[in-house]
């Protein structure tokens, strides 16, 4: 199989236990790490015993990618993204909770920690200027960089002071979108000036604190800054303002590939090779909505475009060596139950999910 395969990091299928097609998926491409959704916990079971089965499947996928150090990632926002069952904390969106940020962040990073997970893809921080956003809502702290920016910080802060790491999403902004992106491409007509006046402002700042080892892009198009490649895909905003302008030389992982937005321009070889070519390190691919096979196409395509120079030599040698070291960083935790009291005391700090907003379905509804 490809060299390239640790560019990917795959969402298992939707089991609690590894699948015949995640192992033969998990041998051939040896990706980076795996992303866990609702479906690969058990419901309606004791806590020991989904914890346990939890664990297997963690064991399991690290034993069919051959290496001991993974990346073990999860979409963990609360609200309508939190994947693991009770008694792990059910925190409501961060909307109700940016007063309590730092006390959330690092009761998620306790828990997620127990679980066996190293990489939360949260916080938030678009600025959710559009309040009929169909994919952010109160999944942002707010709908001002005043609101997004202390919060995120806190909460980014507290997780990793529990090594887990966290990933600042979605860059450069999904809050201003009338179109979810898990269906379809959103456009919008905003000038990079525009941009930088409201949605990058927190991931400059972010950009710019050596601990923020990870930033997740977004799917947008915006016609008036790059006419010819999504966000996930253009050189403009990957390398020209995170990487160049803002001085950003951490991990970057695009948003999921199987995505409505998305997914129909990987069906071209270049789409890949492109997202690596703009600045993208990891390249996600979810089971929920895509054949996650795809991944060994992608990374062929990869391989083809370095052999005959389509892809620089010295752009994928620092690519490779930013998820080299993101893998050194990265705690292996082991699964291990937390104490009731703790769990108990995780439940006060911040308002908890209402019967209203139900976690999303068994898959990557939300990402």
């Amino acid at each position: 199989m490809s060299d390239f395969g640790h560019h990917f990091l795959i969402g298992l299928q939707r089991q609690p236990i590894l699948t015949d097609h995640d192992k033969r998926l998990l041998s051939r491409l040896r990706p980076a790490g795996i992303i866990v959704f609702r479906d690969n916990f058990r419901h309606g079971v004791a806590y020991a015993d989904w914890l346990a089965t939890f664990g297997q499947l963690l064991d399991d996928a690290r034993d069919c990618i051959g290496r001991d150090r993974i990346l073990v990632c999860i979409d963990h926002e609360g609200g309508g993204v939190l994947r693991p069952p009770a008694p792990i904390t059910q925190f409501a969106a961060a909307r109700d909770w940016r007063e309590h940020a730092a006390k959330v962040g690092r009761a998620m990073g306790r828990e997620l920690a127990s679980l066996g997970v190293n990489v939360n893809f949260a916080p938030v921080v678009d600025v959710n200027s559009n309040p009929d956003n169909p994919v952010i809502g109160p999944r942002a702290f707010g709908g001002t960089t005043q609101d997004v920016m202390a919060p995120a910080q806190a909460f980014l802060t507290a997780l990793q002071a529990e090594n887990v790491m966290g990933c600042p999403k979605h860059f450069p902004g999904y809050g201003a979108v009338s179109v979810d992106s898990h269906y379809d491409m959103p456009v919008l007509d905003l000038t990079l000036d525009e941009l930088r006046a409201r949605d990058l402002i927190p991931f400059q700042a972010l950009a710019r604190d050596q601990a923020t080892r990870l930033m997740m892009t977004a799917h947008i198009v915006f016609p008036r800054i790059d006419p010819d490649w999504p966000a996930t895909l253009s050189a403009r905003l990957i390398d020209g303002v995170l990487r160049r302008e803002y001085g950003y030389d951490g991990v970057i992982v695009s948003d999921d590939l199987g995505m409505g937005a998305i997914s129909r321009a990987f069906d071209a070889a270049e789409a890949p090779v492109q997202a690596i070519r703009a600045g993208t390190d990891l390249l996600e691919i979810c089971a929920y909505w895509t054949d996650t096979s795809r991944a060994l196409a992608f990374a062929e395509h990869v391989t083809a475009a370095w052999r005959d120079g389509r892809l620089p030599r010295d752009l994928l040698d620092r690519s490779a060596a930013r998820i080299d070291d993101l893998l050194r960083q990265a705690v292996q935790h082991r699964t291990h139950p937390l104490p009731d009291g703790e769990l108990a005391a995780h439940a006060l700090v911040a308002p908890l999910r209402s019967a209203a907003q139900p976690a999303a379905g068994g898959g990557a509804a939300l990402a």
